[in-house]
């Protein structure tokens, strides 16, 4: 009964340490992006008055919701997308492809009705039918391997859809994930809400470097990063902790990253400060007011703080908008 219990107890601290389900199910990529949408919300939801406003549906969409009974903005629960960067950046294919493992209320007879009609072709796997569907030049295929996970991906062969397959036969065991994980899990903060590891700056690619809110980081796009939101402690204040933290190849790089940075908050404080006082610019102002960057050896990171008004600025969308041309300016 004791080796029992011992053993019991070691498995529940495994799983504890382990990335989520949803993250080892992913296949090798360059970056990882994980979210849970679930105490996300709840922290939206705290107060009414700054709740998220979901975006204004276009027709195509409501058809989806009205097809399948799924609303992503109300099923989806977690979310975690691997990147692929691609060979070819102007290629058919893009800069950078996605695998994606989604987590909430995605099943039903009406969604398989909606893939079987819209699949240009259908592959058995494993036991799973991946459907093929055509998507703006490119083929984005969607299996369900669970009651409520689906496997999606638009990699240019059907590679990477079958890597999450396999490893879903595996998902029991909490560390058999990507490589990557294994290298840089261990760096994400516990209770975090959402992070990513890797090169997750690739969809922000613009001539080799990173643009966020309208300000070029002192990034390359291939840059190891590890990043995360975490709720503050106690939950009450209504706070979200970011963090994103690079690791550089040298101390020399690290001290020129950390110089460059620091400078870019310094001239982004200035630059916001005569902004209009609409909510997004008030989100944006906080944001910098609390950022501080430090560096260790060959780790340079940058810490702030956002409330919750300022992210239900930052996620609504008739807000994000100004806040971004305004950035920009």
């Amino acid at each position: 009964m004791a080796a029992v219990l011992l053993m019991l107890a070691l498995a529940i601290f495994l799983r504890s340490k382990a990335p989520p389900e949803a993250a080892r199910l992913l296949p090798e990529a360059d970056g990882i992006v994980y979210v849970n949408l679930q105490p996300m919300r709840a922290f939206l939801h705290r107060d009414r008055h700054a709740e998220l406003k979901p975006p204004t549906r276009d027709p195509e969409y409501q058809q989806f919701i009205d097809a399948t009974g799924i609303d992503w903005e109300q099923d989806l629960d977690q979310a975690a997308v691997a990147l692929h960067r691609m060979e070819d950046p102007h290629g058919p294919n893009g800069p950078v492809a996605y695998s994606m493992v989604l987590v909430g209320k995605l099943t039903g007879p009406k969604l398989k009705s909606w893939l079987e009609s819209h699949a240009a072709a259908q592959e058995s796997y494993a036991g799973h039918t991946i459907y093929s569907i055509p998507s703006d030049g490119r083929t984005v295929r969607v299996t369900q391997i669970g009651y409520d996970t689906m496997a999606v991906s638009n990699y240019p062969t059907a590679e990477k859809i079958h890597s999450m397959i396999d490893r879903h036969r595996t998902a029991a065991l909490p560390f058999a994930n990507s490589t990557l994980l294994a290298a840089h899990y261990h760096d994400v903060p516990l209770l975090s809400l959402a992070w990513g590891v890797g090169q997750i700056g690739l969809p922000f690619n613009e001539s080799g470097a990173i643009h966020v809110l309208g300000f070029e980081l002192p990034l390359a796009s291939d840059s190891t990063i590890i990043a995360s939101v975490t709720p503050g402690l106690p939950i009450s204040p209504g706070l979200l902790h970011l963090r994103v933290e690079e690791i550089a190849p040298t101390e020399t790089v690290a001290a020129r990253q950390y110089a460059d940075l620091k400078q870019l908050v310094d001239v982004a404080r200035i630059l916001t400060a005569p902004l209009g006082e609409t909510q997004a610019n008030h989100g944006l102002k906080e944001l910098l007011k609390t950022a501080q960057i430090s560096q260790d050896r060959t780790r340079v990171m940058v810490k702030a703080t956002l409330t919750q008004s300022a992210l239900s600025a930052f996620t609504a969308e008739d807000a994000a908008s100004p806040a971004q041309g305004s950035a920009s300016k």
